[in-house]
């Protein structure tokens, strides 16, 4: 049986974000900050207007989780890679 690679080692790393839980509170974001700009501005958005400002912004929260999750990937190999180098630098000075 062969030795699994960093990939297959980082996806059994087990995530520590539920993303239930961020879609749930993109939502929630998403109305909070509508309700906010209508207090700010003094204003009442259309029930359609409000719809399509609470999709665009959920859409730019996801990339923004989309973008979190590949720099957790980075973060994760950077790790192995530093834990095989100490291992090495280690049995290397015994």
């Amino acid at each position: 049986m062969s030795e699994p690679s960093n990939e297959e080692k980082m996806a059994q790393v087990r995530s520590s974000v539920d993303f239930n839980v961020v879609g749930d509170n993109i939502l929630d974001i998403a109305d909070f900050t509508v309700e906010k700009y209508e207090f700010r501005t003094d204003t009442t958005l259309s029930a359609e207007q409000r719809s399509e400002a609470v999709e665009k912004i959920k859409d730019a929260l996801w990339n923004k989780v989309e973008e979190l999750r590949l720099r957790r990937k980075q973060i994760l190999g950077m790790m192995f890679n530093l834990a095989d180098e100490t291992l090495n630098d280690y049995v290397e000075k015994k």
